[in-house]
């Protein structure tokens, strides 16, 4: 299908999907370059959860420079495995583990650090590994915070019963476990939520009355926050727009909402004329809110016109600019043509299950507009889910221009299919624009009522409807 154009005030297509690291199946050596290190010391914190774990590993190079490294490490039992890693590549042989630099890290100058990580799953009690190699070199400098239970504890428990009934509270700090967004029980979840208008039109929208109304009217579970970079925005006023979004962050955190942070490229569709923008944005942002366990971070709204290729280079070197300061957020890529998988500019998921993202802890895009994309993209979307982890963080129940009547029958059908996946989403828009997809009726920002459904469009009233039923976040 050949792309579709679109309005220059509203994202297009979208497409999700979602990839997993896979772990190199070939021996990993250090590359050519590598010299052995002459002292280094490591850094391994671990937080578990019944049957997983994630580890963060900082590795700081005390000798010599060095031009590309290999970690290795051994777990102290056979019941402990990678299952997914970032930052770095993972091989797994017995209880032996190595971890090879990538390109943008492998240069360790003296006193330099790198910082690496993966998702791990354990059968028995899970001891820290202890002793870590640096190109062959032991790390006497090592260091392993007593994070994890000592080999004589018993498992980790679960989670305590959640003590709040907001999504946060009950769901605390999210993960991606296999195809699934997942809570702090380790079971999947579906987020269900609304995306605002971009923040240089329509911030007169996102008042303490109308969060409110999607906090405990709508009792939404998710705020995408999107702040476009062209347009008139991010890139007219760099800390203006920021502090605009930090703050609604704090807004959707006081209201127990997962707040997610949307970088909103859409022309040019080439994410890396943005790659030094995204770069300082995410530094900011993640930065100021690596405390909070309800921050998702879209780094890119909707490629377009680029290959997968050059997407996937892009979140690999966005990505460890948010990992640096929160490592354990979700992070969220957007796909080819337009975040629809690449089928709206003739291609399928299979370009992301065969080259996925280096990175862990990530879901890929997916965006749809009803009256436009039915069942093909249904399809696709279907085909995918089995395979990668997939989350709609941009639809319409309209035509994807952003205007035109409900298409009742085709919104029915998505948010049916989203629902039996689990796949979250976020609905175009939380706003009182001109147009079909906003959920209120022009002037309703400027001091209407927000709850209940006197200013709702139809848009909105089919939206409210679906988001007020309720959550299912299993606990155990």
């Amino acid at each position: 299908m050949t792309s579709i154009p679109r309005s220059s005030r509203r994202p297009l297509l979208a497409a999700g999907a979602v990839g997993a690291l896979a772990l190199a199946a070939a021996a990993l050596l250090p590359s050519t370059d590598a010299m052995a290190a002459t002292g280094c010391a490591v850094t391994y914190t671990t937080n578990s959860w019944p049957g997983g774990f994630t580890a963060n590993i900082t590795i700081q190079n005390l000798g010599n420079p060095v031009n590309g490294w290999t970690l290795g490490f051994t777990f102290p039992n056979s019941g402990q495995r990678v299952t997914q890693g970032w930052s770095a590549t993972f091989q797994q042989n017995g209880s032996a583990v190595t971890a090879q630099s990538l390109d943008y890290n492998g240069a360790l100058a003296t006193g330099a650090s790198a910082t690496i990580g993966f998702n791990g799953s354990w059968t028995t009690a899970n001891p820290d590994p202890t002793t870590f190699t640096l190109n062959g070199t032991t790390c006497t400098g090592s260091t392993t915070p007593p994070t994890s239970p000592p080999p004589t504890s018993p498992p980790p428990t679960t989670p305590p019963p959640p003590t709040g009934t907001t999504p946060v509270a009950i769901n605390g700090q999210l993960r991606v476990c296999g195809v699934n967004l997942c809570n702090q029980y380790g079971r999947p979840i579906q987020l269900r939520g609304m995306s605002t208008h971009g923040l240089q039109w329509f911030a007169q929208c996102y008042n303490d009355a109308s969060l409110d109304a999607l906090a405990n009217d709508w009792q939404a579970d998710l705020l995408r926050i999107s702040m476009y970079v062209q347009e008139q925005g991010y890139e007219t006023n760099p800390t203006g727009f920021t502090n605009q979004v930090n703050n609604l962050v704090d807004k959707a955190t006081a209201r127990g909402m997962y707040a997610l942070i949307d970088f909103h490229t859409l022309t040019p569709g080439d994410p890396m004329y943005n790659l030094d923008r995204a770069k300082t944005f995410f530094a900011a942002v993640s930065a100021r809110n690596a405390g909070k366990k309800n921050v998702i971070y879209e780094i890119t709204n909707e490629p377009n016109g680029v290959s997968w290729s050059t997407i996937k280079n892009y979140a690999e070197q966005v990505i460890p600019v948010i990992r640096a300061n929160h490592s354990d957020a979700v992070v969220l890529v957007g796909t080819r043509g337009w975040s629809s998988l690449g089928v709206s500019e003739g291609g399928n998921s299979d370009e992301i299950v065969n080259n996925p993202v280096r990175a862990g802890n990530i879901m890929y895009t997916f965006h749809f507009y009803a009256a436009s994309h039915k069942d093909n993209y249904r399809n696709e979307v279907q085909r995918a889910a089995s395979r990668i982890p997939l989350f709609v963080s941009e639809f319409g129940t309209v035509t994807y221009t952003g205007d035109g009547a409900v298409d009742s029958a085709s919104s029915t059908a998505w948010l049916d299919l989203l629902d039996r996946l689990k796949i979250s989403y976020a609905n175009w828009t939380y706003s009182d624009a001109n147009e079909g997809s906003a959920a209120f009726r022009p002037g309703t920002c400027a001091g209407g009522q927000y709850a209940g459904t006197a200013n709702l469009t139809a848009s909105g009233n089919f939206m409210r409807n679906r988001i007020r039923t309720p959550d299912n976040f299993p606990t155990s």
